[in-house]
């Protein structure tokens, strides 16, 4: 794999705010579902589509882990960097992490009336 990649759902205008944000701040690769490599998807666990997820070269990050190592990488070295890593050291945290992307995932669509870019699944549709 030549860079740490962010794999998002690209038919949902929160998750597309959410990569362009990641994209344009860190040195992660941004792929969408619909975009996918073979070689990127047998990376992937088998129901990939339940949630975002982080591929480096030695580990696949899913879900919430995904979204707080996206994080880490825009912010090196910064506060939230130094947040995470003083949490990580709370036995509940990954529980509060997991149980706060679940939240926000299951209420993408409320959350994307606030941050939302048209996907780029639907701009093909709309270009068609």
């Amino acid at each position: 794999m030549p860079e740490p990649t962010l794999v998002y759902d690209d038919d949902c205008g929160f998750c597309t705010w959410w990569a362009e944000y990641v994209d344009e701040l860190s040195d992660l690769r941004v792929v969408g579902f619909s975009d996918l490599t073979p070689d990127l998807r047998d990376r992937l666990p088998e129901y990939y589509e339940e949630c975002a997820h982080l591929v480096t070269d030695d580990r696949v990050y899913s879900c919430g882990a995904s979204i707080e190592e996206a994080l880490r990488r825009v912010d090196r070295g910064g506060p939230v960097d130094d947040a995470v890593d003083f949490l990580r050291h709370f036995e509940d945290y990954r529980r509060f992490r997991e149980g706060a992307y679940r939240f926000v995932a299951d209420n993408r669509d409320l959350f994307g009336k606030v941050l939302s870019r048209t996907p780029p699944a639907r701009r093909s549709r709309d270009e068609r």
